[in-house]
């Protein structure tokens, strides 16, 4: 599984740590950082809740949190390097925004001024691998995270997080997995730990979830399901989705496609209106599968889906949104 995700990176196995959620992979790299010398930690008002609910609880312990405005994206990760200072711990953000796939641009700029201050960058690509290829050029030394539960296809417990070969941190929240080769060394004052990404092995845990995505692995190599591949596909059922939906021709207000440039949408159609989440639900009624975030419909494409299957999802969320009368709200 470590290979897969190397894979997706182009990056090495050795470089990847495992673990069953983002969560702890997150919260074990927060615990290595000089959080009494440094403690400011910068992301943007748009992370996952995973992220968001734990620097919020931080906050209540007394870090200074600070949230950046994701919009415009265009010049996000500028204003992300204007909030450094000499009492930033790290910079944590996402390459592709959650809540409406929008992909962040400038992240090369934004490794470049951490590592000019010294300063730890935290990507989570959850929303980006295998959908949206991403290359480590330029971001060698910036750790990475995400997981199998999207794009991947690997279901739950397969998480990772990316580790700079040359990282020296000590986490604070240790497993026993990280010291395999010192186990032995009991009594030492100092906690011995492995290198890079050894650093950061927890411990024991249910690992049946792994050969399921190291089968899933395999099974995307085999039928060459490359993210450049996955890419295309993805790009093409996205923009028939707009397509489809901005022919409906309905009220702006209503509900609208989320704008931005097409070349920045990363896996799935985001259409805003203040109804999303009971449209989400009456959607699933009609054999429309999706989700909602606040007001946010995400509509997602997988790539064994028939055009005629999405022009339908289109033609059926026309009809729940009043676009037509075929369906009663």
């Amino acid at each position: 599984m470590r290979a897969g995700f190397a894979r997706l990176l182009g990056d090495s196995a050795e470089n990847i740590a495992l673990g069953q959620n983002t969560h702890e992979l997150v919260t074990r790299w927060l615990s290595a950082l000089p959080l009494r010398d440094r403690p400011r930690l910068v992301i943007t008002d748009a992370e996952f809740h995973s992220l968001r609910r734990q620097v919020d609880r931080l906050a209540e312990e007394g870090l200074e949190i600070v949230h950046v405005p994701a919009r415009p994206v265009d010049t996000l990760t500028d204003r992300v390097v204007a909030s450094l200072d000499s009492r930033t711990a790290c910079v944590m953000l996402s390459s592709v925004l959650f809540e409406t796939a929008e992909i962040v641009p400038g992240l090369e700029s934004l490794a470049a001024a951490c590592r000019r201050d010294g300063i730890p960058l935290l990507v989570d690509a959850y929303h980006q691998l295998n959908v949206v290829p991403f290359t480590l050029s330029g971001f060698e030394d910036v750790f990475v995270t995400g997981g199998g539960y999207k794009y991947c296809q690997l279901g739950e417990g397969n998480c990772f997080l990316r580790v700079p070969p040359d990282s020296r941190l000590r986490p604070v929240l240790t497993g026993w997995f990280t010291a395999f080769d010192s186990l032995e060394e009991v009594g030492n004052r100092r906690v011995a730990y492995g290198s890079g990404a050894r650093a950061f092995g927890g411990a024991t845990y249910d690992v049946t979830s792994h050969y399921r995505a190291a089968a899933v692995f395999d099974f995307f190599q085999e039928q060459g399901l490359t993210a450049d591949r996955l890419r295309a596909i993805n790009r093409y059922q996205v923009q028939l989705l707009k397509t489809e939906f901005e022919r409906l021709d309905g009220p702006r207000h209503v509900a609208h496609v989320e704008p931005m440039p097409d070349e920045r949408r990363g896996g799935f159609l985001a259409i805003r209106t203040n109804e999303a989440i009971s449209v989400a639900r009456r959607l699933r009624r009609h054999g429309v599968h999706c989700d909602a975030r606040g007001d946010v419909l995400r509509l997602g494409p997988a790539p064994y889906l028939r055009d005629d299957q999405l022009r339908d999802a289109i033609r059926v969320l026309g009809d729940v949104l009043g676009f037509s009368n075929r369906i009663p709200l």
